[in-house]
């Protein structure tokens, strides 16, 4: 049975994920979920035929498969989506399954509309690149903190002084009861603006965490390189692995080279580190 009639719309097959992906966007979809050989969206009553040719103009290889969304009680069901990950020293989990674990490793994430639950394989890649890198003491900073996972995190394995820079004004409030919930609200600051504009001033830092999408990583590299100290080290997420290519050859032309990486799915994390 369909949910107020929504339709389920999975493109497989394809050979330009972006493509694809901004094919949904203009047919109405507001969010998609990536999944190795699959993108998947929901459409309220859509014009099949429409977005068939919309998709073969933008990928003439992908394949459109529909399905009506069953209905379902989201106020109760969502939370059987949201799981605790165990990431070696840390555990990212929601607030109702936190008890399970032990609360100095915890990172107790309330699930709202900021990015970053420990769900995406973006999130889990740096929370593990990070366990090799922060140190007690140190001064981290993370761009587009999202929901401060990251930042909870960093303070969780040490770091004395985080900023959590995000632009997106709906995540602030979101982020800064995260810090509260987990106690580090004295080590965490949520400041809300462009990272671009205001790594520099809350510069030098040891680390910087940013898991945004390949293109802004790579605008950031100068800004990160000249924001570091001279022992400092970033890490990056938020690329695809099809995109890793393209980011190697920024990183050596920025002068930068990698420590370590992470993948996982479709996901590429790296650590890097300037010379």
């Amino acid at each position: 049975m369909s949910a107020g009639g929504w339709t389920t719309i999975r493109v497989r097959d394809f050979t330009d994920r972006a493509s694809v992906i901004q094919a949904l966007f203009e047919a109405g979809a507001e969010g998609v979920e990536e999944r190795a050989t699959e993108v998947l969206t929901s459409l309220r009553h859509p014009d099949l035929e429409a977005l068939r040719r919309s998709l073969s103009r933008a990928d003439a290889a992908a394949m459109l498969h529909a399905e009506p969304t069953p209905d379902v009680d989201w106020s109760a069901a969502w939370k059987d989506r949201i799981l605790a990950h165990d990431l070696g020293a840390l555990v990212v989990t929601p607030p109702w399954l936190a008890d399970q674990y032990d609360p100095s490793r915890t990172v107790i994430i309330d699930p709202g509309m900021a990015f970053g639950t420990g769900e995406h394989e973006t999130t889990r890649g740096v929370m593990r690149l990070m366990q090799g890198m922060i140190r007690a003491g140190d001064v981290v900073a993370d761009l587009g903190a999202g929901s401060a996972v990251l930042a909870i995190a960093a303070a969780k394995l040490g770091a004395a002084r985080v900023a959590a820079i995000e632009l997106d004004p709906d995540a602030i409030g979101n982020a800064e009861e995260n810090v509260v919930r987990n106690g580090v609200e004295r080590s965490v600051s949520v400041i809300e603006g462009d990272a671009g504009a205001l790594l520099s001033l809350v510069a030098p830092v040891r680390v910087v965490l940013a898991n945004i999408i390949s293109s802004v990583l790579v605008t950031l590299l100068p800004t990160i390189r000249e924001s570091l100290t001279t022992d400092g080290q970033a890490i990056l997420s938020g690329i695809l692995a099809e995109e890793r290519p393209v980011i190697e050859a920024a990183l050596r032309a920025g002068g930068w080279r990698v420590v370590a990486d992470d993948a996982e799915g479709i996901w590429w994390s790296v650590a890097i580190a300037p010379g």
